[in-house]
Order: C-alpha cells, then structure tokens, then sequence
C-alpha cells in the first residue's frame, strides 16, 4: 500500500486546528470560503491519512462524499501546492511496491496508474524503476510458484498442456507479454517435472 506522508499531513491538520480555535477568523482567511472549505480538507486529509491518492482518486472520493466541485476543485489545488498530492510520487511509490510484492507486470501496473488519473509522462517515469530482467525474475517466481502446487508428473501430452496452460495463465493474468509467459511457464513446469522424476 502507497503510504501518505504523517509529516505532511499533521502539518495540515495542526493549522486546519489552530484556524478554527480561532473561529476561523484572520486577516489572511476569506471567513466564509474557509468555513465552507474546512470540512473539504478536513474529509481530503483523513482519506489521504489512510493512504497515499492520486489527484483523480482524491477528487473523485471528495464528489462521492457529496461536496460541491467548486470546493473539492480548491481543496485539491491547495494539497497539490502543500505537496500532499503529487501524482508522480504516488506513481514512484506505487510501482515500486506493487511490482515486487503483487507481482505485476509493467503492463498492468500501467493500467492501474493509468484508471487513477495519472499521467503518461508520470506512469512512464515510475515504471522506468522496473528493468526487463527484474519482470522477468517476477515472472519467474510466479510461474515456479504454480508449477509446485503439481504433485505428480503429467500423464501425457493432452494433460501436460492443461498444467501449462494453468501456469500460462497466473502470468497472463498479471499483464506479463504472451511470448515472455509460454516461455517461462514451459520451464518452470519443466523443472518441476524433472524434480518430481528424480524424486520419484
């Protein structure tokens, strides 16, 4: 899970605090516009405290919670500025946690980051973090993963193809390239089938 920064935030909430002991009045504060923005930021801060958002994500939960566009438009710029929302760091961190431990392929974390908003210029900088030999170790371990859950080797070819195929598939699923998922899926059933026969 992306986490938020608890610096950043307490920041926030401890001026958000002291505006409103002081009844929200100050030369520098529109009254009336901060009143109504108030439990905007207030909502805004509590959801980024559960985790890192994107700005489409945050904006999207603020109109959920059914708050004027205007006021989550206002709330939201006014995190961008603070630096609690930054859509390319929420793309860095979330790349690279996912990839290791979910074991996603880029193509797939791609399509993650790009549902939540996030744009091509960012997703391009926080899949970068990824080398071609890194997806493929992922792979790797994903495909030996399914091919010991065999307990016996296959009794012929017609059976064999149904254990790859479910090997392919736990790759695929995960947004690995076709070529790239035959390939390792074949050798890792096909070491696990050597270890069975030389157990055997």
């Amino acid at each position: 899970m992306v986490t938020p920064d608890p610096e950043k935030i307490q920041r926030l909430q401890n001026a958000l605090a002291e505006w409103e002991s002081r009844g929200g009045n100050s030369e520098l504060f529109d009254y009336e516009r901060e009143e109504a923005l108030a439990p905007v930021r207030r909502r805004a801060l509590r959801l980024l405290d559960q985790r890192a958002r994107s700005e489409q994500e945050l904006r999207q939960r603020l109109i959920q919670s059914e708050f004027p566009a205007a006021l989550v438009d206002e709330a939201v710029e006014s995190l961008r500025t603070s630096g609690l929302i930054d859509d390319r760091n929420f793309a860095h961190e979330w790349v690279r946690q996912r990839a290791p431990r979910r074991g996603k392929s880029k193509s797939f974390l791609d399509r993650e980051l790009k549902e939540k908003g996030v744009s091509e210029a960012d997703r391009r900088s926080a899949l970068a973090q990824i080398s071609d030999e890194d997806q493929h170790a992922v792979a790797e371990s994903l495909a030996e993963k399914k091919a010991r859950e065999l307990k016996e080797p296959p009794e012929g070819y017609a059976e064999y193809t149904r254990v790859l195929r479910r090997v392919v598939g736990v790759l695929a699923r995960r947004g690995f390239p076709q070529g790239m998922c035959m390939q390792i899926a074949r050798n890792a059933l096909d070491t696990r089938i050597d270890s069975l026969q030389e157990g055997a």
